[in-house]
């Protein structure tokens, strides 16, 4: 009230407890929080203080802090130069720096000459979401690998099962894996179903991301989900580094400018390219006003479909959808079919911008006594309730193979298309 600009917390205690000061704080306040914890509390070692919360400890609680509200980010005693590589690192996840302008899509002019291709003729996917028909993706991932016989059995079971693509993850939660373009241009040429290239902008500048798109059109790969990306710090590699020149919101302006042969600078390309271009949304952000309003700008980039983070609560779903239904933007709803408590306690816990339930968790640890088989069947009993519930909301699903087996996946695609 006596007009300062940044309130915040500094000091004294780790980050576990300042983000409990600071969600107190988030709410009796909108000025902009800070939040710099110590890194731990310290502990005697001989003559000396040592502060034991490590530096990625202290990333993934920045994250925490930034969903809480905070917008200044730090630590305080204890803090090394590595904590604070490592807090860059998932701050840049959130808020990433965008270099060049985002021209809204109805800036964007094709050279003389050029005719962009429309929706429904730019791939089979594209085609349903044009004619408003109800479209099926399965998300799985890329072998760890080189062989991609797995992946392409695993493809064509998809597609006898009804689904129309086969959703590949692009190195999710910063682990290595076959790369993405290559894995999706191997399973349209040997299993003939389309995929949907899920592309994040943290291992690349925006000249190699547009190069990457060019050849990933060349190849015939047409539709694209654009994401940022986990951070580094969320992977097995504690030297690797993020790029973040752009974030998701830039790459969907590049590639919705490559549409009408416009590259970033706006320099004619020759022919158009003919991506369909997917955008992710979470429906349960901490902040949703911002996520709400990074909607907006992916939209206003050329975002042609959205894909939602896991549904786990219809009510919650369906007021989501009304804050974002003056978009008209075809919105499928991302289904993870639960396969153990083991599994929920680790989406609830560790995946994040997932929220898991109470009620869902305390069905899965009720059917854990009867079992594992009755664990997961319960988990595929309630990614089947919430589908049924939110189907006539949506435009289709993408539904999950919880880490790389589809099993489940393929019986929820059987129950809808049956």
């Amino acid at each position: 009230e006596l007009g300062a600009d940044v309130v915040g917390l500094n000091c004294a205690v780790g980050p576990a407890a300042m983000l409990d000061a600071i969600e107190s704080m988030a709410a009796a306040t909108g000025q902009p929080l800070s939040a710099q914890p110590n890194a731990g509390l310290p502990r005697e070692v001989g003559d000396r203080k040592i502060y034991l919360a490590s530096p990625e400890y202290m990333a993934r609680y920045a994250r925490r802090f930034i969903e809480a509200g905070v917008r200044f980010v730090g630590g305080c005693c204890g803090t090394t130069p590595e904590h604070i590589r490592r807090i860059r690192d998932q701050v840049a996840t959130v808020q990433p720096r965008r270099s060049g302008a985002v021209v809204a899509r109805a800036d964007v002019r094709a050279p003389d000459g050029v005719a962009p291709v429309a929706l429904g003729e730019r791939s089979a996917w594209g085609a349903r979401l044009a004619a408003g028909e109800f479209v099926i993706s399965v998300e799985t991932l890329p072998p760890r690998g080189w062989r991609a016989d797995p992946l392409i059995a695993d493809a064509r079971a998809a597609q006898a099962a009804g689904a129309d693509a086969l959703a590949l993850l692009d190195t999710p939660r910063a682990e290595g894996r076959m790369a993405v373009l290559p894995a999706a241009a191997l399973v349209e040429r040997e299993a003939g179903i389309e995929t949907v290239v899920h592309y994040t902008c943290r291992d690349r500048n925006m000249l190699s991301m547009m190069s990457d798109l060019l050849g990933a059109g060349a190849m015939g790969l047409r539709n694209l989900l654009l994401v940022t990306g986990d951070a580094p710090t969320m992977g097995p590699y504690p030297d690797a580094t993020a790029v973040f020149d752009i974030d998701s919101i830039g790459l969907t302006n590049v590639a919705f400018r490559l549409n009408p042969a416009l590259d970033p600078g706006g320099n004619p390309i020759g022919d158009p390219t003919r991506f369909v271009i997917g955008v992710a949304v979470n429906h349960t952000a901490g902040d949703l006003d911002r996520e709400l309003k990074r909607f907006y700008w992916k939209v206003d980039a050329g975002a042609d479909f959205a894909i939602t983070q896991p549904v786990f609560d219809p009510e919650a779903f369906a007021a989501f959808l009304r804050q974002v239904e003056q978009y008209h933007l075809p919105i499928l709803a991302s289904v993870w079919p639960l396969t153990s408590v083991r599994s929920a306690e680790f989406l609830a816990n560790e995946v994040p911008g997932v929220q898991v339930p109470t009620v869902v968790l305390d069905r899965m640890r009720a059917a854990q006594a009867k079992g594992a088989a009755a664990t997961a069947a319960e988990g595929l009993q309630i990614a089947a309730e919430v589908m049924s519930a939110i189907r006539p909301l949506v435009a289709g699903f993408q539904i999950v193979a919880p880490f790389g087996d589809l099993t489940q996946a393929l019986t929820l695609v059987r129950q809808v298309r049956g």
